[in-house]
C-alpha cells in the first residue's frame, strides 16, 4: 500500500462501529493548568523556605525541619477532607462552575494574598540579624581589624573550637564538626597551630567568568587588577599568592564554622535573647508561623480539586495518559519557580524573599487566568459522560462500591436465602469479622498479597524517610556546608532534577524488561551509593568548584534513582488493587509517602545538629539500606518482564512512555 492509500485509509471501528476512544490531549493540557499552579508554589516552597528560616531566625536544623513537615502534617488531614468537599459540592457557585473550579479559584487567591506576607514579616528580622553579624562576625574576623587594634578575634573563636573538638565536646550545643572537623584538618595536613593562625583578607578577591565558578580568573586587591601574584601590598607583609592561599584555606576549613556560628548569633541574640526589645524575635517566628500556617492551610483546600478534576473530565481508561500530562504541566511549573528563584538568588538584597515570593504568586495568578479562560468545568464534565454514555463505560458509583452491597450480591451468588434485610444483615455480620478471623478466611494467594502490599508501604515509607531528608535540607547544607551562593546551589538542584527528567522514558523499558521490583532495587542502590559518596568524599580540603562539581554529579545519580523509584513504586501498588479499590490503595501511598516527609526533617535535622551536617547523607542512606531489605522480600505487584528477544509494539512503547510519565508525581 502506497502512502498516499495508507494516509486516506478510514479510520477502523469496533464492533459497535465506533471509533477508538482517544484522549483529547489539547483538553488535558488546559486542565492541567490546575496542577501547575499547585507545583510552581511548592517548588519554589521546598527550596527557598529553608533559606529564609536559616536567614531570619538561624533555627536549629531540626527546628527548620519541624517547620518544613508540618506541610505533609496538614496534607494528610485536609487533602481528603477537601476532596470530599468538593466532591460534593452544591449549591449555586457549583451548579454554574463545576464542583471543582471554585476550590481552585478561592484557594489559590487566598494562597497568593497570604504567602507575599510570608517573607515580608521577617524583613526586619533578617536586617537585625545581618546587622549582629557584621557587627559580631564580619567587621571582626579580617586581618583589617586585627591591624587596627590588635585584638585576635578569629584566632580566639578558632582556638576555643579546636580545643572543645578535639577533647570530643560539643559547641554552641551542637556536633564540633558543623564548627571544625578535625578529621578533614588531619587529611589536609593543617595542624592546630595552623588552623588557629588561618586568617581572611577581604580586600583581596578572585573571580571566575562563568559564575564564579569557570572560566579565567582575575585577581584583586582594593578593587584594583593584579597580575603578578609575587607582589606584596602596602603594610602587609606576605605576597598576594600567600593571601589568596590565606583567603583559600579560609574558605576551605573556617568559613563553614563561621556560617553555622553565625546562625548561632541569630537564633541566640535575635531570635530568642531577652535583651530584643519586647521579644520581638520570638514574636516575629510567631507571626510567621501563623502567617505560613495560613498559607499552607489555603494551598491544601484546593490541591485534591486541582487533581480531582482530570478523572472528572476523562474517560477512565484514558486517565493513565491524561495522568502523565498532568505532570507534565506539574513539571512546567515547576521549571518556572525554578526559573524565578535562582535568577533573584544571585543577587545579593535583602528584599530576595519578597521578590521571589512575590513572583511566584504572579506566576500563579497567571496561570490561573490561563486555567479559567481555558477550562469550562460543567461543559468538558458533560462531554466525558456523554462519551462514557456512548462507549458503556462505568465509573463504578457510590453504591456499588459500598462494602455491604458487595458483601451482599456475594452471599446472593452464593445462593444464600431469606428477603433483602436478612441478607443484608448477614452482610454486615461478615463485615464486623475479628482481625484474626478476617484473616483467617483469605487464601494464600490473597494472604501473600496483602504481605507484599504493606512491604511496598513499608518499604515505600522508608524510602521518602531517606530521600526527603536530603531534599528538605538541601539548600541549607550546600549554602552552609559547601558554601556555595545560594544562586549556584539552586542551578546544582535545577540541573539535576532536569537532566534525571530524561531518565523518565528509558526507565519505564527498563521496568518492562527486567520488571518493577528489580527496578526499584536499582533505583534504591544507586541513592544509597550516592549519598555515601557525598557523605565520605566530599571534604573541606577540596577546592570549591570541585566540590561543586562532585556534589552536582553524586546528586544526580541519586536522582536517576529517584526517577526509577518513582516510577515504579506506584505501579506497584496500583496493581494488588481493584477498580474498586484502586483510590483507597492510592490514599495508603499518599499516606505512607506524606508521614514520612512529616517526620524525616526534624529527624535529618537532629542528625546535622548533634553530628555533623555531611551526616545526613549517611541517615539517609541507611533508610534506603532498610528499604531494600525491605523489597527484596516483596512477591507480588510486580510488572511481568518482556520475553527475552521479543521486541516492543508500536503502541506497548508509547504506553510505557505514558505510564512513565504517570508514576512521576
Amino acid at each position: 500500500m502506497s502512502k498516499k492509500s495508507k494516509e486516506s485509509a478510514p479510520e477502523m471501528l469496533d464492533e459497535n462501529g465506533r471509533k477508538p476512544l482517544k484522549l483529547n490531549y489539547p483538553i488535558t493540557f488546559r486542565v492541567g493548568f490546575a496542577f501547575a499552579i499547585v507545583m510552581i508554589f511548592w517548588t519554589a516552597y521546598d527550596f527557598v523556605v529553608p533559606l529564609l528560616l536559616e536567614n531570619a531566625y538561624g533555627l536549629p536544623n531540626w527546628a527548620r525541619g519541624l517547620i518544613m513537615g508540618l506541610d505533609n502534617i496538614l496534607s494528610l488531614f485536609m487533602l481528603p477532607i477537601f476532596g470530599k468537599l468538593s466532591d460534593n459540592a452544591k449549591g449555586k457557585v457549583a451548579h454554574k462552575f463545576g464542583r471543582r473550579t471554585p476550590f481552585i479559584v478561592i484557594g489559590t487567591l487566598a494562597s497568593v494574598i497570604l504567602m507575599v506576607f510570608v517573607p515580608v514579616v521577617t524583613l526586619n528580622q533578617q536586617k537585625l540579624a545581618d546587622n549582629l553579624i557584621n557587627e559580631k562576625v564580619e567587621s571582626k574576623i579580617t586581618i583589617e581589624y586585627e591591624m587596627e587594634t590588635g585584638d585576635n578575634y578569629l584566632g580566639g573563636l578558632l582556638t576555643e573550637w579546636y580545643d572543645k573538638a578535639e577533647k570530643g565536646e560539643q559547641i554552641n550545643g551542637e556536633g564540633a564538626a558543623n564548627y571544625v572537623d578535625l578529621q578533614y584538618l588531619k587529611m589536609n595536613d593543617i595542624s592546630r597551630e595552623k588552623f588557629i593562625n588561618i586568617r581572611y583578607y577581604p580586600k583581596m578577591t578572585s573571580k571566575k567568568a562563568i559564575l564564579g565558578m569557570l572560566g579565567a580568573t582575575t585577581y584583586s586587591y582594593d578593587g584594583v587588577v593584579i597580575t603578578d601574584l609575587s607582589g606584596k601590598p602596602d603594610g602587609i607583609d606576605k605576597t598576594y599568592q600567600e593571601i589568596l592561599d590565606s583567603n583559600d584555606l579560609f574558605k576551605k576549613f573556617v568559613q563553614p564554622g563561621i556560617s553555622t556560628y553565625e546562625s548561632h548569633l541569630r537564633y541566640t541574640e535575635i531570635t530568642m535573647s531577652n535583651n530584643v526589645p519586647g521579644m520581638a524575635g520570638v514574636k516575629s517566628l510567631a507571626v510567621y508561623m501563623v502567617i505560613l500556617l495560613l498559607v499552607l492551610i489555603a494551598m491544601a483546600t484546593f490541591r485534591s480539586p486541582a487533581v480531582a478534576l482530570m478523572p472528572d473530565v476523562t474517560p477512565k481508561p484514558l486517565r493513565s495518559q491524561a495522568n502523565a500530562i498532568i505532570n507534565l504541566m506539574g513539571g512546567m511549573g515547576g521549571a518556572l519557580a525554578f526559573i524565578i528563584y535562582t535568577v533573584v538568588l544571585f543577587g545579593q538584597r535583602l528584599e530576595n524573599y519578597v521578590i521571589i515570593f512575590a513572583s511566584v504568586a504572579a506566576g500563579m495568578l497567571i496561570l490561573l487566568a490561563a486555567f479559567l479562560a481555558l477550562v469550562k468545568e460543567k461543559k468538558l464534565v458533560a462531554r466525558c459522560q456523554e462519551i462514557c454514555k456512548e462507549y458503556g463505560i462505568d465509573d463504578f458509583d457510590e453504591e456499588e462500591n459500598s462494602e455491604t452491597h458487595k458483601f451482599a450480591e456475594e452471599l446472593i451468588e452464593e445462593g444464600e436465602g431469606g428477603d433483602a434485610l436478612e441478607r443484608e444483615a448477614k452482610a454486615e455480620k461478615k463485615k464486623r469479622l475479628t482481625p484474626k478471623e478476617w484473616w483467617g478466611s483469605k487464601t494464600k494467594e490473597e494472604k501473600g498479597k496483602l504481605t507484599s502490599f504493606l512491604l511496598i508501604l513499608a518499604s515505600i515509607f522508608m524510602w521518602f524517610m531517606g530521600y526527603n531528608a536530603i531534599s528538605s535540607n538541601l539548600s541549607v547544607y550546600t549554602t552552609k556546608a559547601l558554601n556555595l551562593s545560594a544562586g549556584i546551589a539552586s542551578i546544582i538542584s535545577g540541573v539535576s532534577m532536569g537532566v534525571s527528567a530524561i531518565a523518565f522514558i528509558p526507565v519505564g523499558f527498563l521496568a518492562a524488561k527486567i520488571g518493577r521490583r528489580k527496578s526499584i532495587i536499582i533505583g534504591y542502590g544507586l541513592a544509597v551509593i550516592s549519598f555515601i559518596l557525598i557523605c565520605f568524599a566530599i571534604n573541606q580540603g577540596q577546592e570549591g568548584t570541585l566540590k561543586a562539581v562532585l556534589f552536582a554529579l553524586f546528586y544526580l545519580i541519586a536522582g536517576f534513582g529517584l526517577i526509577i523509584a518513582n516510577v515504579n513504586t506506584f505501579p506497584m501498588v496500583t496493581e494488588l488493587s481493584t477498580a474498586e479499590t484502586v483510590g483507597q490503595y492510592t490514599g495508603y501511598y499518599y499516606a505512607a509517602t506524606m508521614s514520612a516527609q512529616a517526620i524525616t526533617p526534624m529527624l535529618g535535622g537532629l542528625v546535622m545538629d548533634y553530628v555533623a551536617d555531611r551526616y545526613i547523607f549517611l541517615y539517609s542512606a541507611i533508610c534506603i539500606v532498610i528499604a531494600i531489605v525491605l523489597m527484596v522480600f516483596v512477591k507480588h505487584g510486580d510488572s511481568k518482564p518482556v520475553g527475552k528477544g521479543k521486541k516492543l509494539s508500536k503502541d506497548e512503547k508509547k504506553q510505557i512512555m505514558l505510564d512513565s510519565m504517570d508514576s512521576a508525581d
